[in-house]
């Protein structure tokens, strides 16, 4: 009998042990993005992006001794922060995941940040997320983002409108933080160097009639109109009902305002009209076109920045020998700055070998990135004019 129950213990504890090391063969990562909502029509490249970084890990077969990654897709809806935190919790108490790829909004953002990350102990890295009020939010080292704050948005947004002459503008802004963090970072800076702002006036999305925005904003006048809004949302309605009305002719967008859907909906009807959104021309940028090919574009709003938000939670893991989001969290501003080795798109796996091997890396990305405290990326942004009823580079600031 002795015999039977000391066989029957070995078993048990084998099985445990064989259980344990299926468990760590799997690394499973959340993202967490508005596959519904205000921004939908940008989210499928966004998503595809950070997948991409993980097959690229897989393909290599050298994460923590050959762990696998999967994803875990979770709606943020972009602007309900309870159905964004309660999608987050099912990540982390039902799927396992290890870290979160997102959210995408910054009120969601920083709703998942305050009431699911922070408490669980949960790394959260953003390629989007870009109010200058997650700055100060008490993260316990755990939250980053792939793009630069609208703090510096807001002065680009200045010194590429002065540089075009223009002197007065009338503003509008969607009425949540990503819009009103970035309208008032604007008006500052656009103050400060002489500028005017007729008017800063709040959109709420999801209205079938805009003509009284409109109206207020037509009165106030300007050079042109800033739309700091959503592509797929409300910016839309006040750009159509200003065009309609001939309130408004020429436009700046910002980067919640850049996507696929603007040729869409408006073709030439933009002509003239410019924005900005984060990107950059550096080798990174290139080698990333290459790696995507023709899957999706690689030069949509914030593709690059999720590559890079899952390249570097995987790249920390392994710098840290752990999936553990209190051992790897650590490693991320480290595997992301120099000193180091140069790491491009498609080099994932080299860079996972010389990490293993004791290697200091300096992960480049597709972005450019380069984190300051507190984990947010220095930024630079790609600029855009249309012509044609296309969008067109212009340069880079």
């Amino acid at each position: 009998m002795k015999k039977i129950l000391l066989a029957g213990a070995a078993l048990t504890a084998l099985t445990a042990a064989a259980q344990a090391e299926s468990h760590m063969s799997e690394v499973k990562i959340g993202i967490l993005l508005g596959f519904t909502g205000p921004i939908e029509s940008l989210t499928p490249s966004m998503a595809a992006s950070a997948e991409l970084a993980i097959d690229e890990v897989n393909e290599s077969g050298k994460l923590l001794g050959g762990a696998k990654v999967s994803a875990v897709r979770a709606d943020s809806t972009c602007v309900d922060s309870g159905a964004a935190t309660a999608a987050a919790e099912r990540m982390i108490t039902s799927d396992g995941v290890k870290a979160i790829m997102g959210a995408d909004c910054s009120g969601v953002t920083g709703a998942v940040l305050t009431n699911v990350a922070v408490p669980n102990g949960m790394v959260m890295i953003s390629p989007s997320a870009t109010s200058p009020g997650l700055s100060e939010v008490e993260d316990n080292g755990l939250f980053f983002r792939t793009s630069p704050s609208d703090a510096r948005q807001g002065v680009v947004m200045t010194e590429a409108l002065m540089d075009m002459g223009v002197k007065s503008v009338a503003l509008t802004y969607t009425n949540n933080d990503y819009g009103k963090g970035l309208a008032d970072s604007f008006q500052q800076a656009f103050e400060d160097a002489g500028g005017e702002v007729t008017i800063s006036a709040a959109h709420e999305d999801g209205k079938a009639d805009y003509s009284a925005e409109v109206g207020a904003l037509a009165s106030a006048g300007g050079d042109l109109l800033v739309v700091a809004g959503y592509v797929d949302q409300g910016g839309a309605g006040i750009i159509r009902g200003a065009l309609d009305t001939g309130a408004f002719d020429r436009f700046h967008l910002p980067d919640g305002m850049i996507g696929a859907a603007l040729e869409e909906n408006f073709g030439d009807e933009l002509d003239g009209s410019t924005g900005q959104v984060p990107g950059t021309d550096s080798p990174g940028a290139a080698k990333f076109a290459e790696l995507v090919g023709s899957a999706f574009d690689p030069t949509g709003p914030y593709a690059g920045e999720s590559y890079d938000a899952a390249a570097l939670m995987m790249l920390a893991m392994e710098a840290a020998k752990s999936a553990e989001p209190g051992d790897y969290s650590v490693k991320i501003t480290e595997v992301a700055n120099a000193p180091g080795e140069k790491i491009y798109p498609g080099e994932l796996g080299k860079a996972l070998e010389l990490l293993a091997g004791g290697t200091e890396i300096d992960y480049v990305g597709a972005t450019n990135v380069e984190l300051i405290e507190p984990g947010e990326a220095s930024g630079s942004y790609r600029e855009i004019k249309f012509e044609d009823g296309k969008m067109a580079t212009t340069g880079y600031r």
